[in-house]
């Protein structure tokens, strides 16, 4: 599957017509960033295949954990218990039912990470004293570069933005109580900032996300035949044969800065990082039969 930066302006903004797609050209085979096997985790759903790219730099404890769960199989066969639409879609409950967890040690909040000047950041907006932005396909929100120099380890503090597509940790109300439950937004939800780990981005399969059957029950609970995870694994744990390979467009690139400048146009001022749809290019194997 491969589609354009000029596709993905018009898919993600919704908007038709030929001056749009002109102000984007495709990407120079440069301009694409490959994701590292070890941080693409391939999960094949009764709706389709979701790639998500891994963020061990927002929440390195986080990312462990699910490595961990995947390898495994902890994942394969649980159902997507609690789906809202525009909101999301949770799963990774062995019971099926919101109460189950796996058999490992709750694990500590990672709503916030520390930021460097060498972590590829990459600016879409500055609203006053912070900056909106990406880190790889990660929406992120950040203290300014400018008060590095302010703080003890010349770092400042970053989150995840609840856009479309970005992974978050379920929990208890306790803080510190994320196990091995997850859920993919399907809609922008920018309350849970800071209040729920942010461990990684759909890449790939937004779509699927968003199709997964939404709940009947109370609170989004599904109560009849709900949709499962047929398998789950990190790409780099898989035989090569079976391992798709993604490349995702480099936000450091010309391309990309012509995306934001043509988002930021077309939203004026709603302009937000969640109006920007990476464009992707999906190779390799195809997802195993339902």
């Amino acid at each position: 599957m491969i589609r354009s930066a000029a596709l993905a302006v018009v898919v993600a903004l919704g908007l038709t017509g030929p001056v749009l797609a002109q102000e984007a050209t495709p990407p120079a085979v440069s301009e694409w960033r490959a994701v590292a096997p070890e941080n693409l985790l391939v999960i094949d759903t009764t709706k389709g295949r979701i790639l998500v790219e891994l963020a061990p730099v927002a929440a390195p404890k986080h990312v462990e954990r699910i490595r961990l769960l995947a390898s495994r199989g902890f994942y394969d066969g649980i159902v997507w218990h609690r789906v809202i639409d525009w909101f999301m879609a949770q799963t990774g409950d062995p019971l099926g039912t919101g109460d189950g967890q796996s058999p490992y040690p709750d694990l500590t909040a990672e709503f916030t990470f520390r930021r460097d000047g060498t972590m590829p950041f990459v600016p879409v907006a500055r609203p006053m004293g912070s900056e909106v932005g990406f880190i790889n396909s990660l929406p992120v929100q950040t203290q300014p570069d400018a008060a590095m120099a302010q703080t003890g380890d010349g770092k400042v503090h970053g989150w995840g933005m609840y856009c479309p597509g970005v992974a978050g940790m379920a929990r208890g109300e306790a803080n510190d109580s994320a196990n091995s439950q997850f859920f993919l937004m399907r809609q922008a939800y920018p309350a849970l900032e800071k209040r729920y780990t942010v461990w990684g981005m759909v890449v790939s399969g937004l779509d699927v996300v968003r199709a997964i059957k939404v709940g009947d029950g109370d609170n989004g609970a599904v109560t009849a035949d709900p949709d499962r995870m047929i398998r789950v694994r990190v790409a780099s744990d898989l035989p090569e044969a079976e391992r798709p390979v993604v490349q995702v467009l480099d936000t450091r690139s010309p391309t990309f800065a012509t995306l934001v400048e043509a988002s930021r146009r077309a939203r004026g001022a709603d302009f937000s990082a969640c109006d920007v749809s990476l464009p992707v290019q999906v190779s390799g194997a195809a997802a195993p039969a339902s």
